[in-house]
């Protein structure tokens, strides 16, 4: 806790040099690394060690850089193969393309007039140069490729140190026992129905965009996930159940009636009915909810205690599910069940729900995600290309 307090105002700290007109982006650069030092995010680390001149990185990212240059006009395989052997250089210094050397911050860093892999101290000096002295370069440093290198640096510095200072703001015990129990939830939703779960993992990432608009969808995926869930625990009938209706459209009362059904203890009857009944009018309310989603603007917070609520409620609904029924396989590895993915790719269940929450994180499967897995080798790359049809990228 003391940790994250530190680093919370180390980060305060950065932002205001960051804010300022007079601020030292230099400084703020330093103190972003010592927070994330503090709080052991190696990704953030690492991409302040690049901005502060740390040859451990620079050195590799900038043989990357001359060979691409260097190359890129040469037969198209072999330059390729050159790429890939560098990447993956850099992958073994744990650089990663979208955080550290992403198109964007190549592109920066391979203007030699701007500064290059210099450090941003560095680049700021020779750029506070140019401006003393009225000049617009020096024949190495160029003023406007400087500015350029400058702005993208302290861009980027204050997106991430704001993305940091919020997460360590608003996340807590609370947050990682949600974590916990969210994980748990879709782990035993993947064993019972993997359409199901993804489509409460689904709803999960549309309450965390920041598009208000996602945020009514993802009631209305929980209440489509909520009556794909009694179909599959309790079939619609046209006998009603307690006097309650439990047809095609009734998927609230049909849920109702599986938990009724499915709590047998005689001791704790009484008890298990009252959470039965709370359990049946919370999704009343939560029905009631998500039609007003389909049809009207919603408050983020609204929406995100509904998704919660119908983590919670899940959670209780399988701890009375006994069976897993069987799958149907598909060929395509986007849309291949949990069993399938199992079987045809002769892996592990853990491995294969690992896919499944790779391919709801990414939006799709391919080679490069699978095989960022931990567990998967060569030997299951291979049958993926061969089962599924997966090419290289």
């Amino acid at each position: 806790m003391q940790q994250r307090k530190v680093a919370l105002q180390i980060i305060e700290d950065a932002l205001k040099e960051l804010d300022s007109p007079k601020g030292s982006l230099p400084s703020a650069v330093q103190k972003l690394h010592r927070a994330a030092i503090i709080i052991e995010d190696k990704d953030i680390e690492i991409w302040c060690a690049i901005q502060l001149g740390d040859v451990t990185y620079t050195e590799p990212l900038n043989k990357f850089i001359t060979y691409y240059l260097e190359n890129k006009d040469t037969e198209k395989k072999e330059f390729q193969k050159g790429v890939n052997a560098h990447i993956q250089e850099l992958k073994k210094l744990e650089l990663k393309p979208d955080i550290h050397f992403t198109t964007e911050e190549l592109n920066i860093k391979a203007d030699k007039h701007g500064g290059g892999y210099s450090s941003i101290g560095f680049i700021t000096e020779r750029y506070l140069d140019l401006v003393r002295l009225k000049k617009g370069n020096d024949n190495t440093y160029y003023k406007h490729n400087l500015d350029n290198h400058i702005n993208y640096i302290k861009k980027k510095a204050h997106s991430t140190a704001v993305k940091l200072y919020k997460n360590l703001k608003f996340s807590g015990t609370v947050t990682n026992c949600f974590d916990l129990l969210r994980e748990a939830v879709e782990d035993k939703l993947l064993d019972l129905n993997p359409a199901i779960a993804e489509q409460l993992m689904l709803a999960f990432n549309s309450v965390s965009s920041g598009k208000s608009e996602e945020w009514s969808q993802a009631l209305a995926t929980c209440r489509r996930l909520l009556e794909s869930l009694a179909d599959e625990l309790y079939p619609a009938s046209d006998q009603k159940y307690n006097g309650r209706s439990v047809g095609q459209t009734q998927y609230v009362n049909r849920l109702w009636a599986f938990m009724d059904l499915s709590i047998q203890s005689s001791s704790n009857k009484e008890l298990a009915k009252a959470h039965v009944d709370f359990l049946g009018s919370w999704l009343e309310k939560l029905n009631k909810i998500t039609n007003k989603g389909v049809h009207a603007d919603l408050e983020r917070l609204e929406a995100t205690k509904s998704i919660f609520h119908t983590y919670l409620l899940v959670a209780d609904i399988l701890e009375y599910v006994k069976d897993t029924p069987s799958l149907a396989s598909k060929p395509d590895i986007n849309t291949a069940s949990l069993d399938e993915l199992e079987a045809l790719l002769n892996i592990s269940r853990s491995i294969a729900k690992e896919m499944i929450k790779v391919r709801v994180r990414d939006g799709r499967l391919d080679l490069e995600n699978i095989a960022a897995i931990q567990g998967i080798g060569k030997k299951t790359l291979a049958t993926a290309k061969e089962v599924f049809g997966l090419a290289d990228s």
